[in-house]
């Protein structure tokens, strides 16, 4: 194949297939965090009018899709890459560019929102020391054990993972023994239907930003190449991880929701307030110990959340300068660890940098949020593109259907599409930007090939 021999042009070994569908599940599980609504519940509360569990709901469906497109386009490139690789496959290098470079928005931004909050949390517990100090240590630790190698980071995870499930778990019993003596704060059906009328819009608003809290499913992609199983268990990973957290978040949020004592009309009027609103209601409805409890499980699944991430995009980083997308050193692959110790430690400068940066801003959390969902949408609309591209237009290997390859793909598309549309416009407005920017790098690298003779191979695959 040309991927393999450009990977013998430049010098870069290959990856070892050592994970586990186990350890796939826990990567995926880990870059999403299983509490991962803890952060946003209250935005999601005030957005919706209260239909908080509806919210995830709707987005598990929808992310459906995007999942099923990565299950179809890992079995035709099961390479390191992910989104890049499967829109270079199905519509050319230019798209796959294109899909890569809207992608590191995702992949490199969403460690830094994880580390920042392992970083308020744990400031929170020890207000002594700066949480700007506790988000470097963060990134530090974490960027050590991946460059010690995939298997060790996947089993101290795993033993991260089980530690959320535990959390998770206690809330769960707690919450149903105080409303099984108490009653809910609400109509049972609240979560579902909202507080007062219902609004389509205000919950396609919501999903726009409860789509955050999956990104991170499709990172089991990035680790087609070390998957001990082959292509086939990292489609089955990727769709068993949204299915897990599309349940763990519905009941989670469903829950938080009847004991909530705020109503949701006073967290959108006291916005202020609803980056601490589930810790409240735990605090609230069960006591303090469960608050300390739950942030604490926040400031350490946060951190490896994003341990889960930085090692998405390290293996991202490393399949576009496999390729030549990227500069060429990045492609080295650390014959000791095997895994690509380059890549790895210029996506954690990146994180580090806008983490730390963002720790020191008092309006960082925002700033950092608010772009990172526009990138990971526009990968998936070409993720979609890409498999009516490969089985409906190119006919690539594989059993082409049309109902589940153009017409669901069609659907997801129109599904991602109405959520970009319902995002905010600062975040339109930066992953605009961000596309732009990446397109003028196109152009120049199209030119410089041209120039050199090879603007014909360069055309696409």
């Amino acid at each position: 194949m040309a991927s393999l021999r450009r990977t013998e042009e430049a010098g870069a070994g290959p990856l070892r297939r050592t994970l586990t569908f186990r350890d796939l599940l826990v990567y995926g599980l880990l870059f999403i965090a299983p509490m991962a609504p803890v952060g946003i519940f209250g935005t999601l509360q005030a957005k919706s009018h209260g239909a908080v569990a509806l919210v995830y709901v709707v987005a598990t469906v929808a992310m459906a899709f995007t999942a099923y497109a990565y299950a179809q386009m890992v079995r035709v490139a099961p390479q390191a890459g992910s989104v890049y690789t499967y829109a270079r496959v199905g519509l050319g290098r230019g798209a796959g560019f294109v899909a890569g470079w809207m992608a590191m928005l995702d992949y490199l931004l969403i460690p830094a929102v994880a580390y920042l909050f392992s970083g308020i949390a744990l400031h929170t517990l020890v207000p002594s020391v700066h949480q700007w100090v506790w988000t470097a240590l963060a990134v530090v630790v974490t960027t050590l054990l991946n460059l010690w190698g995939v298997r060790t980071a996947a089993r101290v995870g795993f033993a991260v993972l089980a530690m959320e499930l535990v959390v998770l778990a206690v809330f769960v019993v707690a919450a149903v023994c105080v409303l099984a003596a108490h009653g809910a704060q609400r109509g049972w059906s609240a979560p579902f239907t909202g507080e007062g009328a219902f609004s389509p819009g205000a919950v396609l608003s919501a999903v726009s930003v409860a789509v955050l809290s999956y990104l991170g499913f499709d990172a089991i992609a990035s680790f087609a190449e070390e998957s001990a199983g082959g292509a086939r268990r990292v489609a089955r990973a990727v769709l068993s991880c949204l299915v897990v957290a599309g349940v763990l978040f519905a009941v989670q949020t469903y829950l938080a929701a009847l004991l909530a004592p705020v109503p949701a009309a006073e967290l959108a009027a006291r916005p202020g307030e609803q980056g601490d609103a589930f810790y409240v209601t735990a605090g609230a409805a069960v006591g303090g110990w469960l608050q300390k409890l739950v942030a604490a499980s926040k400031a350490i699944g946060a951190a490896f959340a994003a341990l889960a991430g930085q090692a998405a995009a390290g293996r991202l980083l490393f399949a576009m300068a496999r390729d030549r997308r990227l500069p060429g050193a990045m492609s080295q692959v650390d014959e000791g660890s095997g895994v690509p110790r380059r890549a790895l430690l210029g996506a954690a400068v990146v994180t580090l940098v806008a983490a730390v940066w963002a720790a020191r801003r008092e309006d960082g959390l925002d700033q950092l949020s608010s772009v990172v969902n526009v990138g990971a949408l526009t990968a998936f609309a070409l993720l979609h593109a890409s498999v009516i591209g490969w089985f409906g237009i190119r006919k690539g290997a594989g059993t082409p259907g049309p109902l589940r390859h153009v017409v669901v793909s069609l659907l997801g598309l129109v599904v991602v599409g109405a959520v970009i549309v319902a995002a905010s416009p600062t975040a339109q407005v930066v992953g605009g930007v961000w596309l732009a920017v990446g397109l003028v790098v196109l152009a120049v690298q199209y030119l410089r090939q041209a120039r050199a003779g090879g603007g014909a191979a360069g055309a696409g695959d």
